[in-house]
């Protein structure tokens, strides 16, 4: 197994204890070529003002990389920088304790920096200096993989919305206990986690919650936690209604409205989730944004595709950051869907927005539910940073 990367801390310290002989000399001559007689040849050395044998400074300096290789990180571990000084020179029969101290680490990069030193019997340091490890991944066999008990517990923010009971409704079919957060809507939201729960075959559980507030998010996520045990999806579903203004009748308060749902929401749901999924070193964290954010913008939507855009943009943000600790971020951006979400838009703009769409249809919530249960799943595993578009191409990029 290679170095455990996760379990290593700043401040860890493994040292080696080495007593230098003329063996360890001759087999450093032998491997390396270097026989400068100030190492071998005591006569030559008496000439010198060391005035005794001199031990290659990169002999002691080697069992730096015993240390690594052996004790911190251990296997697994590439050597990849090393500065170093060297003090005082090393003489046969002296007893060196050689460290190396972790001083940062680099979750991103699986990098740590250490200080290294040799110190003498005498407790004088005889070398100094940094160096730079690499902790390598090794590969996992995929039937290990699949065998790994996941979190099989969901939350979904607007969870009580068209796109929200779908979404529900299928992570329930495919084996997940579903919370079911709502923020006025108490009655679909408790019919749809009775639904669930006639079922039989996972549980669900309506939450009231203002997810756009600190109190509201992290109680929703205390009370999934306390109904069902620890958080392996969350999905980023709560939308304000849309209502189209043209931006002379649109003041910041609208605008406001839809970041502090979409954006601060889902920041602060992504806040709460992922220390507990850091620690299991898998999650799933889905956000819905929209086609608005591709092609020819819908007038009067701009306090909407504003926030569904910066929703998008942290994303990939999160994608780029939590990846390393296992945890993958999408997006599924559907097309005009046939929830309440569009009931301010005329009929008729509906069949004309059907029609200009390859698949000649509007999205409905279940396409975008089963986009939701791919990213989710194990087949997607190797799938962050991305969105996938649910629009039946009507916005080809």
């Amino acid at each position: 197994m290679f170095g455990d990367f996760n379990a290593i801390q700043v401040g860890d310290t493994q040292t080696l204890v080495k007593d230098i002989t003329e063996a360890d000399v001759r087999k450093f001559v032998d491997m390396t070529g270097d026989d400068n007689p100030l190492h071998v040849d005591r006569a030559y050395a008496e000439t010198t003002a060391f005035k005794d044998i001199v031990v290659h400074g990169m002999l002691g300096a080697s069992f730096i990389s015993t240390v690594i290789g052996t004790k911190l990180p251990g296997t697994g571990a590439l050597w990849v920088s090393q500065n170093m000084e060297f003090l005082l020179p090393v003489r046969l029969g002296d007893r060196l304790t050689i460290s190396a101290t972790v001083l940062k680490k680099h979750e991103r990069d699986r990098l740590l920096e250490l200080d290294t030193r040799i110190v003498n019997q005498n407790q004088q340091l005889v070398l100094s200096g940094q160096g730079k490890v690499k902790v390598l991944v090794s590969a996992v066999p995929e039937a290990a993989q699949q065998q790994e008990e996941r979190p099989r517990v969901a939350i979904v923010t607007g969870g009580a919305g068209g796109i929200g009971k779908a979404i529900c409704l299928r992570l329930a079919s495919d084996g997940y206990h579903v919370v079911v957060n709502y923020r006025s809507q108490a009655d679909r939201a408790v019919a749809i986690a009775e639904e669930i729960n006639k079922q039989g075959k996972t549980r669900a559980l309506a939450v009231q919650a203002d997810i756009a507030t600190e109190e509201g998010a992290q109680a929703l996520y205390q009370a999934a936690l306390r109904a069902f045990g620890p958080v392996g999806v969350l999905v980023n579903n709560a939308s304000p209604r849309i209502n189209p203004k043209p931006f002379g009748h649109t003041d910041w308060g609208d605008v406001q409205r839809q970041i502090d749902v979409q954006v601060k929401g889902a920041f602060l749901m992504t806040r709460a989730v992922v220390p507990g999924m850091s620690e299991r070193r898998w999650g799933r964290i889905v956000n819905i944004t929209s086609q608005v954010l591709d092609g020819q913008p819908s007038l009067g939507w701009t306090g909407y595709a504003m926030a569904k855009g910066a929703l998008a943009v942290f994303s990939k943000y999160m994608a780029a950051e939590l990846g390393p600790q296992g945890i993958t971020v999408n997006c599924v951006s559907p097309g005009m869907c046939e929830t309440t979400l569009i009931g301010d838009i005329p009929e008729k703009a509906q069949l004309m927005i059907a029609r200009q769409t390859p698949l000649r249809r509007l999205a409905k919530p279940a396409d975008v539910a089963a986009a939701v249960a791919y990213l989710v799943s194990s087949d997607a595993g190797f799938v962050t940073g991305d969105t996938l578009a649910v629009n039946g191409g009507m916005a080809i990029r």
